[in-house]
């Protein structure tokens, strides 16, 4: 048997034994989270015993505070009145029962105490006062606020020191807690114990002169900015008041708009209304820098809202409109419009019914002529003009009332000394430097223009030709304010402010930029008002010239050639836009988008006629091309259509209804026999097929139009009209006329210039009545002047229509047959008398005839004339035609030339021509008797004569669709004269040729 030597048996396995220690599996990672599982263990022990620690310390700290209130307390106690008490009455503070022990001993019988002197009492008592306070502004219904109350105004009245007093409280937040214990004051006020006390608490400091400044500056901040602050004091109104310093106004720094407490828009307002409330029965008594410093901080909060903000625009039938504006009341499809930001709108605030009421006093009429029987110290002038001009911005509504009422005061003597005493020697708008309108330093001359321009706007609705272009001499007829050199300046500056706003290349400035000193008005609403001025100014004299030579236009300001490629181009790109889809865009977006188009749409009047008239050829060229209507392609995308001589008007009716006016029309006539006429239409053919429909179509036996004295067409206004058969003969109208001015044919028809205005988008004016309707523009021409009383007249808000022998009453306003015409409201039933008149009654049919202008014609290319230059745009220039001119465009074919024996005699015979003989041999050769708009140059094809045969019997005949006069060659004048006149005086149509 082996014994081993060392330990076990061989076959037995031996123990492993690790000296390395024990083994363990534990990652160094979950060392590492143990570690610091120990660490936070550690550290939330130490805030355990730490919070410990703190919350023994603030225990026993409460409890020595106890201790120590509990012996003040019964210090206290033991010396109410005395000075000991007093110090412990502070160091308690807000000990709701001491305060109310205190006030009340020492008002029934310590009233020495609340007069005290000494520097301890005075110190003590400042603190004892906003402790008081306090309370009050935590709860002024409590069982101790009178007492508290009636301590304070003791104290603010009968102490020496009160003025260092009521100087510690207002630096102490003062007006701030009364602030609060006012909020709380039910609406409307119920009598209560409390209001009288508080509402002589509220002006306490302010009658104190030497601290008048700071208090009166706290007191408008904080108290007056109060929601319905004279509702909530109602019982106690009267003595609150009287005792207000608002004869002092002007010690308030108008920086108070910088203030926190003003940042909110309904803070603002409630001042506004508060202001509202208080001022407007004082302004007799107001002295001027009050007054100047009320009408400048009126102004200031007025410009710092938003539009509406004073009365938010309602979204339901019968809402407060301008009544100058245009009628809302038909039913109007979706628009998509471009926008300039999708960034949200200004919340307008909801005003509580009676902050609204007492806002409405200040647009009113009463109020605006109290304003201006007050404010006749020339001082207070520009203060009354940028407080009426901040209304009418802020309340749109009710801009008519504040404009009739500010113009007609004193005869329009107001509005002469705007413009004599700031208007005219303002800088604005001067030839010499209009491009620096928008610097700061013009703040101040602002307000004055643009007023002046709204009144004038305003006062041109309703301005007879015989008021504007009056003398004067006659004190006791109307007259205008102006002289008609003084409008003639005006219209000058309104014209160079206008046209730098429009050229600008910059155009987010003008949309977003505001104009210095007037709050939220932006440089836009500064051209907008210019434009509208502008416009309605040079209506007028496109009518009745008042203004010299070439006073529109602003070429010495543009290179015309670079003006006039620029525009060409803008217009195209915004025509064809890269994602092949234009869109609508009003006269706005057109500004804002493209400078040139800018004015051409808005004040197009500043650039010469002759040029506007070769861009709108050329707008169209471009568009031509646009659709592919080219020399070649066009010929294969021609439109073939048969007509019958004897029913014209029908057949293209019923063959060009839908067809593309804008592609060439090829037209075919069939005479009454059926057959089809010879020749081959190049365009003279639908010329000719074009005067001959608008022969039919305008007859006034149609039912369709009527005529004014003056032989001008405008759409019937009788039901018949606007049935959907008969608006649909409108719009065919509009089409063929779009026709007409897209391929350059002048048609012979003269349109009434109320109609030509809604071609525009612009607004009728009282004198175009006139030429409608002579009686009744006399019968409110007498009203506007008569001297007596209105209602005299027995005159309501209706207007009488008469159709078949059936008369029917129309309301102008809802309700209108009860509401009077009045003194104050007569201008208003004057506009919308002959608003009724010459918009509203032809609104439908003159929507159907410019829907169908439009598919032929873009709106914004007609904007670049006003009605008279459309007028001659449609129908050419009535004027003597131009022999010489004629002759030196014309082209001359087969043995012709312009010194031939028979054209030599050709231009001797027509020269014996009268002009009708001469508007004849027009119409012979072209279909149109009238020459081109600018000189035969424009004729396409020019006038052209080509030998026709040696046969002197037989008779010239021509080629209208070429221009192309055929003329035998004739050896005698005599000959010539007789076939010539033979020829033209004939009648027939293109077998002729």
């Amino acid at each position: 048997m082996d014994i081993p030597l060392f330990g076990d048996s061989p076959n037995k396995r031996r123990r492993e034994i690790n000296l390395g220690g024990t083994h363990s599996a534990t990652s160094h990672n979950d060392i590492l989270q143990e570690a610091k599982l120990r660490r936070l263990q550690r550290n939330d022990l130490k805030r355990r015993q730490d919070s410990a620690v703190r919350i023994q310390h603030w225990w026993r700290g409460r409890l020595a505070l106890a201790a120590l209130r509990q012996q003040l307390r019964h210090t206290f106690d033991q010396d109410i009145t005395g000075l000991t008490g007093l110090r412990c009455l502070v160091l308690l503070g807000q000990d709701e029962d001491a305060l109310g022990r205190w006030s009340s001993v020492v008002l029934a019988s310590r009233k020495d105490v609340l007069q005290q002197a000494d520097h301890s009492w005075v110190v003590l008592l400042q603190r004892l006062a906003l402790v008081l306070l306090r309370s009050i502004s935590a709860d002024p219904r409590s069982r101790y606020a009178e007492s508290h109350l009636n301590v304070l105004n003791t104290l603010l009245s009968a102490n020496p020191q009160r003025v260092a007093i009521a100087q510690y409280l207002v630096s102490h937040g003062f007006y701030s807690l009364l602030r609060n214990a006012v909020l709380q004051l039910p609406v409307p006020a119920k009598p209560s114990p409390i209001l009288a006390p508080i509402a002589s608490l509220l002006v306490a400091p302010v009658t104190h002169q030497e601290i008048l400044a700071l208090s009166l500056r706290e007191f408008v901040l904080t108290i007056f900015t109060i929601p319905l602050l004279p509702n909530r004091l109602l019982p106690a109104l009267g003595p609150f008041s009287a005792r207000l310093p608002l004869a002092s106004l002007n010690l308030v720094p108008l920086d108070i708009l910088d203030s926190p407490s003003l940042s909110s828009l309904d803070a603002k307002i409630h001042l506004l209304a508060n202001l509202a409330a208080f001022i407007p029965p004082r302004y007799s008594a107001l002295p001027p820098p009050a007054f100047a410093t009320y009408l400048q901080l009126a102004s200031l909060l007025m410009n710092g809202l938003p539009t509406h903000a004073l009365e938010p625009r309602e979204n339901k039938p019968g809402a407060a409109s301008n009544w100058a504006d245009e009628d809302t009341d038909e039913e109007h499809e979706t628009q998509v419009v471009v926008v300039s930001s999708f960034e949200p709108k200004q919340r307008l605030p909801q005003l509580d019914e009676r902050t609204r009421k007492r806002l409405q006093t200040l647009p009113s009429s009463d109020h605006i002529a109290s304003l201006l029987r007050a404010a006749q110290n020339q001082t207070l002038l520009p203060g009354v003009i940028s407080f009426c001009l901040a209304l009418t911005t802020v309340w749109p509504t009710r801009r008519d009332k504040v404009l009739t009422t500010f113009m007609a005061y004193n005869r329009g003597g107001l509005v002469r000394e705007i413009y004599r005493g700031y208007v005219r020697r303002s800088p604005l708008g001067r030839d010499d430097s209009f491009t620096e309108i928008t610097k700061p330093d013009h703040a101040a001359d602002w307000p004055p223009l643009l007023l002046l321009a709204d009144l004038y706007t305003q006062a041109l609705l309703t301005m007879g030709d015989d008021e504007f272009f009056s003398s004067g001499n006659n004190p006791n007829a109307p007259r205008n304010p102006l002289s008609l050199d003084e409008i003639t300046e005006f219209s000058r500056k309104l014209l160079n402010i206008a046209f730098a706003l429009y050229w600008r290349e910059d155009s987010t400035s003008v949309q977003e930029g505001n104009v210095p000193g007037l709050g939220s008005v932006k440089w836009e609403n500064v051209r907008e008002k210019a434009t509208k001025c502008l416009q309605a100014l040079h209506a007028r004299d496109s009518r009745r010239p008042f203004t010299p030579p070439d006073h529109w236009l602003v070429t010495s300001q543009l290179d015309m050639t670079s003006f006039i490629q620029a525009a060409i181009f803008e217009e195209k790109q915004l025509s064809q836009p890269e994602n092949g889809r234009p869109t609508a865009m009003s006269k706005r977006q057109v500004a804002y988008l493209s400078p040139r188009l800018g004015v051409l749409n808005n004040i197009p009047f500043a650039i010469p006629f002759e040029a506007r008239v070769g861009i709108f050829r050329q707008f169209v060229l471009n568009d031509m091309q646009a659709n592919g209507f080219n020399s070649f392609r066009g010929r294969m995308l021609t439109t073939r259509v048969t007509i019958r001589r004897t029913s014209v008007a029908q057949d293209g009716f019923d063959r060009l209804g839908d067809v593309n006016l804008k592609a060439p029309i090829a037209i075919t006539f069939v005479d009454q026999f059926g057959n089809e006429e010879a020749g081959i239409d190049g365009g003279g053919v639908f010329k000719e097929f074009l005067t001959n429909l608008c022969k039919e179509v305008f007859d006034t036996d149609r039912g369709l139009w009527l005529a004014n004295k003056k032989n001008e067409l405008y759409p019937a206004p009788h039901s018949y009209a606007t049935e959907p058969h008969s608006l649909a003969w409108y719009r065919f109208i509009g089409r063929i006329l779009g026709k007409a001015l897209y391929d350059g044919i002048l048609v012979d028809v003269a349109f009434a210039g109320f109609f030509l205005a809604k071609w525009l988008g612009k607004q009728s004016w009282l004198d175009d009545l006139a030429s409608l309707d002579p009686e009744l523009y006399n019968g409110l021409i007498f009203l506007k002047h008569y001297t007596g009383d209105p209602e005299e007249l027995s005159l309501n808000f209706t207007v009488a229509e008469e159709e078949f022998g059936v008369t029917k009453t129309v309301d102008l306003l809802p309700n209108g047959s009860n509401i009077p015409v009045t003194r104050e409201n007569r201008l208003q039933y004057i506009y919308l008398v002959a608003h009724y008149r010459l918009t509203k009654q032809i609104k439908k049919q003159s929507n159907a005839f410019f829907e169908g202008l439009s598919e032929i014609i873009d709106p914004k290319w007609l904007r670049m004339f006003n009605q008279q230059e459309l007028q001659i745009l449609l129908g050419g220039v009535n004027a003597p035609i131009d022999l010489d001119d004629l002759r030196a465009h014309t082209q001359y074919g087969g043995l012709y030339d312009d010194h031939e024996p028979t054209i030599e005699i050709f231009w001797s015979v027509v020269k014996t021509f009268n002009q009708d003989e001469r508007r004849k041999l027009l119409r012979f050769v072209t279909s149109c008797s009238r020459p081109p708009l600018l000189g035969f140059k424009e004729l396409n094809p020019n006038f052209a004569i080509r030998d026709a045969t040696g046969d002197e019997s037989r008779l010239p005949t021509a080629s209208t669709c070429v221009n192309l006069l055929k003329l035998p060659r004739y050896k005698s004048p005599q000959v010539l004269r007789e076939k010539l006149l033979q020829a033209i005086n004939s009648n027939a149509g293109f077998d002729l040729s």
